[in-house]
């Protein structure tokens, strides 16, 4: 087993992609004087919600594109699952703030999770034909 180089780099990113995201949700309970939950504002419940789509998703599909690539998977098929969850977190979030049933909130909010749960089920499927 090698160490997953690739996967750690981008994990790096996204982890400063997370760290923006709790800033983000700080700010936006600062701003609104709210100290627990969402405080019935629409903004910070956006805000609250694109940063816990984040934590739901993104360890569990860092963790087996990680062990695909530590299991000498293919290096073209670890960078563009990376490549394409990075861009996927940053467009949901955006998306979040579109307006109800836009084109954006579809290409962004709906385009980043679609993209997010594509990168997770073939890092998923790759890992299994990898170890079976």
């Amino acid at each position: 087993m090698i160490f997953p180089t690739t996967t750690a780099f981008y994990a790096a990113i996204l982890g400063l992609i997370y760290a923006g995201l709790s800033g983000w949700v700080i700010g936006g309970r600062l701003g609104g004087n709210v100290l627990f939950g969402d405080g019935g504002q629409d903004g910070l419940q956006r805000r609250i919600r694109s940063h816990g789509n984040f934590q739901e998703y993104v360890p569990l599909t860092l963790l087996l594109i990680a062990l695909y690539e530590a299991g000498g998977g293919s290096q073209g098929w670890v960078r563009v699952l990376l490549i394409v969850l990075v861009i996927a977190r940053l467009l949901h979030p955006i998306g979040m703030f579109a307006p109800t049933n836009s084109p954006r909130q579809f290409a962004c909010r709906g385009g980043g999770i679609i993209a997010t749960l594509i990168v997770m089920t073939i890092a998923a499927i790759l890992l299994l034909f990898r170890v079976g």
